[in-house]
């Protein structure tokens, strides 16, 4: 970098801790505030209300959900990262709007989407009643709501590092006979490999954490359809205040070591492009 646009010192430095400042002001402090709310009465009470059947139930269910809609938005946002990154047809930019749409939606109209589809009173509600299939206030409504949330972060991720690689060489191993799934396992997977799995951590990370369309469909049933986050707030309306942060906190505890593995991801990656350059 030359000295005509390299920053001057302090103003490196000034900016450097604006950012260190903001993190700890808006991240470091708030994950220290709720860690130590739940550990205000000692480690037993914490403990006791994670252990609680409803708070178990809560967390196998956040669990079980990302675990299910993060593969279908793995698949899903491979798919369309493919088909917008190395193909040319009609409504690629309706395709690549419709994957931003759940950044610009608010959650909880999606939710109430499903809602009006699939509910009791819903367009589709009474015939899937008939066919005795719940999607509302059932582990399949919770499923659409976040996969709907959680769709565009793994095709987001791969969309501009599959742009930037172009066509070339799956036009030459497609020359060379190549199918199409060899193509893709053999020459695009391993180039986006590690993009890909970045994505992934960030949908799961999103997943376990998605409150406001998973409120709308989820009925708040104690036990059956209540996730972590819809389970804190509950304890925290009932001034259970201990249980709330016990349950935040372990929360905010596995959102945390989510973003940890993508940083250590990011800094190997980057480490293994330095040694091939």
């Amino acid at each position: 970098m030359s000295a005509a646009t390299r920053d001057p010192a302090p103003a490196r430095i000034a900016l450097v801790l604006l950012a260190a400042a903001l993190a700890v002001a808006v991240f470091l402090l708030p994950l220290a505030a709720v860690l130590a709310e739940a550990l205000r009465r000692g480690w037993e009470p914490a403990w006791s209300a994670i252990s609680d059947p409803d708070s178990l139930a809560a967390i196998r269910l956040t669990l079980l959900v990302a675990s299910i809609s993060v593969p279908v938005n793995t698949v899903g946002g491979v798919a369309a990262a493919w088909a917008i990154a190395k193909c040319d047809f009609a409504g690629k930019r309706l395709l690549t709007t419709l994957i931003e749409l759940p950044f610009s939606v608010s959650p909880v109209i999606s939710g109430l989407v499903y809602v009006l589809l699939f509910g009791a009173q819903g367009y589709l509600g009474p015939w899937l009643r008939a066919q005795g299939i719940e999607i509302i206030f059932a582990l399949p409504g919770l499923v659409l709501a976040t996969v709907f949330v959680t769709f565009p972060f793994v095709a987001r991720t791969l969309i501009p590092l599959m742009q930037e690689q172009g066509r070339e060489e799956e036009e030459a191993a497609a020359t060379l006979g190549a199918g199409g799934w060899q193509i893709f396992r053999r020459v695009t997977l391993p180039n986006v490999k590690w993009a890909l799995l970045a994505g992934v951590l960030l949908c799961n990370a999103r997943a376990m954490g998605e409150f406001g369309a998973v409120s709308v469909v989820s009925g708040h049933i104690r036990g059956q359809t209540n996730t972590m986050p819809l389970h804190v707030e509950i304890l925290y309306n009932e001034y259970m205040f201990v249980g709330a942060f016990a349950v935040a906190a372990l929360l905010a505890l596995l959102g945390v070591v989510t973003l940890a593995a993508k940083t250590l991801l990011e800094m190997l990656t980057s480490r293994r492009i330095g040694e091939h350059v």
